[in-house]
């Protein structure tokens, strides 16, 4: 069985900025292994490898992001957070 042909990076990111989705880290990573995908004939296995240790470590850093967002990563139904947080990277992220 084929698989679907997957996106190009240029197209995610049209896909995410046109849905208003640019702040959702998931849709970032997403758009991020797709650039190193693309980019992986160019690089050379370490360097391929290091990069995707380092997308897959970033992800992981997301860890409690995730819990009870289900509804809005998995069907797209939104409900804002109790809580406000800085947006990482942000000057007040620490």
């Amino acid at each position: 069985m084929a698989s679907a042909p997957q996106p190009s990076a240029a197209d995610l990111a049209r896909y995410i900025e046109q849905r208003g989705e640019i702040g959702k880290p998931w849709m970032l990573q997403m758009l991020r292994l797709a650039k190193l995908k693309e980019a992986k004939a160019s690089m050379s296995p370490e360097s391929y490898i290091e990069s995707l240790q380092e997308a897959h470590a970033d992800l992981m850093r997301l860890g409690e992001f995730w819990k009870g967002r289900e509804a809005e990563v998995f069907s797209g139904g939104y409900s804002p957070s109790d809580v406000i947080e800085p947006l990482p990277g942000s000057p007040e992220d620490r």
